[in-house]
């Protein structure tokens, strides 16, 4: 299968609204498809990504809102937390991404008339606490991550329950994951990788604990994310790829620093990227699309302020009207 990915003059590179926002509508629609079923491990992380990217592009209304929140509380356990799709067990990434769905569509409403209600779904995240340590585990199976760290301070946030967790003493694990470049690993003595960065760095933004950080040290870090031909690659020695245009430039819009990268060059490369026909934006020119990429393609367009986008926060990977209207700032 062939697809078209823009070949035009780099000054006269597009963004496909229109294109994006269908191939978003079809992903659902897909169901004959072997991939859909590979795929369903992942089906509530897809619809956040899918509606982030919806919401961005200014089509919030392009999925339907009432089935959207019918799908996310059948996804729900009597323990509040949230499986991947209805029977799959409960997980911290999955549960995030109900929270960060029903605070999009304006449900937290259902969470409480229909679901388990938000008091559950912070006990669950709490429950994953490892209270010696301060770090999370995914699930009860007890594997640790800054990812749900972060994923736990962004859903307790939102449901207004950061106070059910040791926020101190998570603080303190993301400190110990701090290396001598000035980046973060996925524990303490790891290697710095961008998305692990965004995780800790926006960890300490929710926890209102940015001077810890290690601002033009892990600045010149991520500005040598930046590669010849202007995308951004996860660590040293690795190729560019669309994804990092949001974890490398959300951490540096978190710390001021995205002027040290050339913003021109980065988004030409995300708009090379795209599917002009069918739609959807790949990992770099060339690939298959998926809506993951799209979806980090697209914030990271927000972010470089594209014309035509709505403003997305660099924290929650979200629309900043979203966080206004939940968070109030």
């Amino acid at each position: 299968m062939t697809q078209n990915f823009t070949s035009l003059p780099q000054e006269l590179l597009q963004l496909a609204t229109s294109a994006h926002v269908k191939y978003i509508q079809s992903l659902d629609s897909r169901k004959d498809e072997y991939d859909y079923w590979l795929t369903e491990h992942l089906r509530l992380n897809g619809l956040y990504w899918g509606l982030t990217a919806l919401h961005l592009l200014g089509h919030p209304e392009a999925l339907p809102r009432a089935e959207t929140i019918d799908f996310v509380l059948s996804c729900q356990h009597e323990n509040g937390g949230f499986g991947a799709a209805p029977g799959h067990d409960a997980h911290m990434l999955s549960t995030v991404s109900a929270v960060q769905i029903l605070a999009m569509v304006d449900a937290f409403d259902d969470l409480e008339t229909r679901g388990r209600g938000k008091a559950q779904v912070g006990k669950y995240i709490a429950s994953l606490q490892n209270r010696q340590t301060g770090t999370f585990a995914g699930d009860e199976w007890g594997e640790e991550d800054t990812r749900f760290l972060y994923g736990a301070f962004n859903a307790l946030s939102l449901l207004g329950l950061l106070d059910l967790v040791d926020v101190d003493k998570a603080v303190d694990h993301v400190a110990a994951c701090a290396n001598f470049d000035g980046g973060y690993g996925v524990s303490p003595g790891a290697e710095s990788h961008s998305g692990q960065i965004f995780t800790c760095v926006a960890a300490l933004a929710i926890a209102g604990r940015k001077e810890l950080i290690d601002v033009d040290r892990l600045g010149r870090w991520l500005s040598e994310r930046q590669i010849a031909g202007g995308g951004l690659n996860g660590r040293p020695e690795k190729k560019e790829d669309v994804c990092y245009s949001w974890w490398v430039l959300s951490s540096l819009e978190m710390i001021g620093k995205t002027h040290w990268i050339d913003k021109e060059k980065l988004t030409n490369f995300i708009l090379s990227s795209q599917d002009t026909e069918k739609g959807g934006i790949s990992d770099r020119p060339g690939d298959m699309v998926d809506v993951w990429h799209t979806c980090f393609g697209i914030a990271g367009l927000s972010l470089l302020e594209y014309p035509g986008l709505e403003p997305v926060d660099e924290v929650y990977c979200m629309p900043k009207s979203t966080i206004k209207r939940v968070l109030g700032r």
